[in-house]
């Protein structure tokens, strides 16, 4: 039964730590497309 808690604790433990990441936005894949671009300025 101990070992049952431990395991149940530990479970709900990882659970709301990779929740509480998930909500923080850590981890993802930076845009790929867009970013900085040339623009034209015309001759005074």
């Amino acid at each position: 039964m101990k070992t049952l808690r431990r395991f149940l604790v530990a479970l709900s433990l990882a659970g709301t730590i990779a929740g509480v990441l998930r909500m923080r936005g850590k981890g993802g894949v930076p845009p790929q497309e867009g970013g900085w671009r040339e623009v034209s300025v015309p001759p005074k």
